[in-house]
């Protein structure tokens, strides 16, 4: 039901054409399509103000009125009128964003949603999902259709962003299914290529840190449908699979078998590092150190000192070092990235709060990378 709506809100629009035409006949017929797709108050308002009232004059006043027969929507844009429907009021939405709902309906392939080229390389297609996440989230983007693009922008990254997907999509040559049903706006693209995960969790990923659900599911129009595969095995395969199903899985799982052995084995020849950049109680690495060129902490155990001097302790310090610097650099890196992310979302949000908790990230792993750099050239 849900589904007509958008049906149902596009006949009170012809209908509210016809009637301040004084097409009272045709106004009347598209007032009942929409009650019919979907009831809401304002189409039955609509339709007891028309006939209680009739048709206004065909001089481009707006004859629609609520239900109490006041005249509710002459100084209302159209984006911002309210939707009686559930008894509240629609939240806004601009031209732009009607605009922005349209074009990604009338898209034939995955490529054109992300507004991408057939060749465009991960960073660009990373680049053009966020900014269409952003802009076609349905927290920020109520205009009609908006959930149901968002959830195609969504599906078009993780199919094109999979190689082995987007290998097999390319190859059907992006033929666009024909419409069925409860197909509306061109929303369903290609049988078999929809996405493995969630357009929240996917969108959570880029923004929000969050992680996809375990229960997996992909959106086709609007509607999550669950994953399954269906083997098309006759009666007698699937018998003769079961009776060698024990030699099968003995074989299947000997190679995990193989690596677990060797994972322990591993582990226990591999002797505990002479030092750690943290402290370690279990491994008795609580003494605290530090290097002597760069001064960077780090903790052995008792016995240290007496094995590792001269040329062995200045290169267990220089692996400290080494050590530290790559982790400083990583967390650094870590750090630009989310400040970068967030003012970029602050930018298209328009939301002082991103901003402000951007420009209060205290970045200390960079200033940590430019006091050792400093160090360096120092040195």
């Amino acid at each position: 039901m849900e589904g007509n709506r958008d049906e149902a809100e596009r006949c009170i629009r012809i209908a509210t054409k016809a009637a301040e035409a004084g097409d009272k006949e045709k106004a009347l017929k598209f007032l009942n399509k929409a009650e019919k797709l979907y009831p809401t108050e304002k189409a039955k308002a609509l339709l007891e103000a028309l006939t209680r009232n009739g048709s206004s004059a065909g001089n481009g006043t707006s004859f629609q009125q609520s239900a109490d027969g006041t005249d509710n929507s002459r100084t209302r844009p159209e984006g911002n009128r309210q939707d009686a429907g559930n008894g509240e009021t629609a939240k806004g939405f601009t031209k732009e964003q009607v605009e922005g709902v349209q074009r990604v309906k009338k898209c034939k392939d995955y490529y054109e949603v992300l507004g991408i080229s057939k060749d465009a390389n991960d960073d660009e297609l990373k680049k053009a999902y966020r900014k269409l996440a952003l802009k076609f989230h349905p927290d920020k983007n109520h205009a009609p259709g908006a959930t149901e693009a968002f959830k195609n922008i969504g599906n078009a990254y993780a199919v094109l962003s999979n190689p082995e997907k987007r290998k097999r999509y390319d190859l059907t040559g992006g033929e666009p299914l024909a419409s069925s049903g409860n197909t509306r706006g061109g929303f369903d693209f290609h049988t078999g290529f929809e996405a493995d995960i969630t357009p929240e969790d996917l969108f959570n990923m880029f923004f929000g840190g969050g992680f996809p659900s375990p229960n997996t599911h992909s959106f086709t129009s609007g509607r999550a449908r669950y994953s399954q595969q269906q083997p098309n095995q006759t009666r007698q395969e699937r018998a003769t699979e079961r009776g060698d199903g024990g030699f099968s899985m003995f074989i299947q799982l000997m190679p995990i078998a193989v690596l677990i052995l060797v994972s322990i084995l591993s582990q226990l020849m591999v002797s505990t590092p002479p030092y750690s950049l943290y402290s370690r109680p279990a491994t008795g690495q609580t003494v605290k150190r530090l290097t002597e060129n760069l001064r960077v902490e780090y903790y052995v155990s008792r016995d240290f000192k007496s094995e590792y001097k001269g040329s062995a302790l200045q290169k267990i310090e220089k692996g400290v070092e080494e050590d530290y610097v790559s982790n400083v650099r990583n967390s650094c890196w870590k750090e630009r990235q989310t400040k970068t992310d967030l003012l970029y979302a602050a930018k298209v949000y328009r939301d002082d709060r991103l901003r402000k908790k951007a420009e209060l990230m205290t970045m200390d792993n960079c200033k940590e990378l430019d006091r050792l750099n400093l160090l360096y050239r120092s040195g």
